[in-house]
């Protein structure tokens, strides 16, 4: 699968993001291409990104750069790393997710 963006290495790391476990690009609900990370879309495409839907969850949204294997937003929500080859995601990705999913708003 091809990732866009201003990437680093083949494992999906952008020069926004580059730490050993930041090895996971999203496909994006708006043109279907796969990003590192919201500014690498941004930096590409001259529409607005648009968030996945809870009803579209089940997509395999999420490629993992380590092994090139995909998960459904669904399962990657769940998980801190690759089911498929163990790699570790960055735990602070959790902090940006209303970027790329449609998230409740937090409750105060």
């Amino acid at each position: 699968m091809q990732v866009f963006g201003q990437t680093v290495d083949d494992e999906t790391r952008c020069v926004h993001y580059r730490t050993p476990a930041d090895i996971v690009a999203i496909k994006f609900a708006c043109c279907g291409r796969f990003y590192p990370c919201f500014l690498c879309h941004t930096a590409g495409e001259m529409h607005p990104a648009r968030q996945w839907p809870a009803s579209e969850w089940s997509e395999p949204a999420i490629l993992c750069g380590a092994c090139r294997g995909t998960l459904s937003i669904t399962d990657y929500r769940q998980v801190t790393r690759c089911p498929q080859c163990s790699a570790p995601f960055n735990d602070g990705c959790r902090a940006h997710a209303h970027l790329y999913f449609e998230v409740p708003a937090p409750t105060a």
